[in-house]
């Protein structure tokens, strides 16, 4: 319990507030999607994307960071693209288009790399290491991974709620499967450059926690917490 007391200093901020917000709009986004309702499951996710563009900037302009902050953020964010993943995986998979239905396979590359992040960031909270915060390899990843999830829930072929197709709320545009492919591609891209940027921090974390160098500065700063502990 120690190791993670600090997460819950400061917590009652308006950026935390927002991400719970993201949170509980998960399930909300994720029902309203699966029964067809995709005017209002667009709308819920440019809540959430808005949500998560003004959280940070609250936070910083308001000096209202968190340690519990910065881990609520990533989370709601690894969930929320999560679900997306899973969701349109599913949709295309079902899909009467045969290159819609072989490419909804490239969804679950999302769903295995936020998993991996989940537990990952899971298991350095209870060693009581310090998760990454986002930087501009992962704000850009996530911008980007919204606006194209946004464009495809909005007008890509078949799942798109404006699609220029007879059963869409309203018949304005439909995206060119092979233009979907390429924005999913490039997102793709973007969300392990991310991934793959939070390595050097996690592993000098890692290495400076659990070498030998590391054990001893551990024991050596328990000991010195032990002397000074009041009778």
């Amino acid at each position: 319990m120690k190791k993670t007391a600090y997460l819950f200093e400061n917590v009652w901020t308006i950026p935390n507030l927002l991400s719970f917000i993201r949170i509980l709009l998960i399930p909300v986004f994720a029902i309203l999607f699966w029964k067809g309702e995709l005017l209002w499951a667009v709308l819920i996710l440019a809540l959430s994307g808005l949500s998560d563009l003004f959280d940070g900037k609250i936070a910083r302009r308001f000096n209202q960071v968190s340690e519990l902050g910065k881990i609520l953020d990533p989370i709601a964010d690894k969930l929320t693209q999560a679900t997306l993943a899973i969701l349109l995986f599913l949709r295309f998979f079902n899909a009467k288009d045969r290159t819609l239905h072989l490419f909804a396979w490239v969804f679950l590359l999302f769903i295995v790399k936020e998993l991996v992040m989940l537990i990952g960031g899971a298991l350095m909270i209870g060693f009581g290491l310090h998760p990454g915060a986002a930087e501009i390899y992962g704000k850009a990843a996530t911008m980007t991974f919204y606006v194209v999830m946004i464009a495809i829930i909005a007008f890509g072929p078949e799942v798109g709620a404006f699609r220029a197709e007879e059963g869409a709320i309203l018949q304005l545009f439909t995206l060119p499967p092979a233009v979907m492919i390429v924005l999913v591609v490039l997102s793709v891209i973007l969300t392990f450059v991310a991934f793959f940027s939070y390595m050097p921090e996690t592993h000098r974390q890692v290495q400076a926690r659990f070498s030998p160098e590391g054990k001893a500065k551990a024991r050596a700063e328990k000991e010195a917490k032990k002397q000074n502990k009041p009778e």
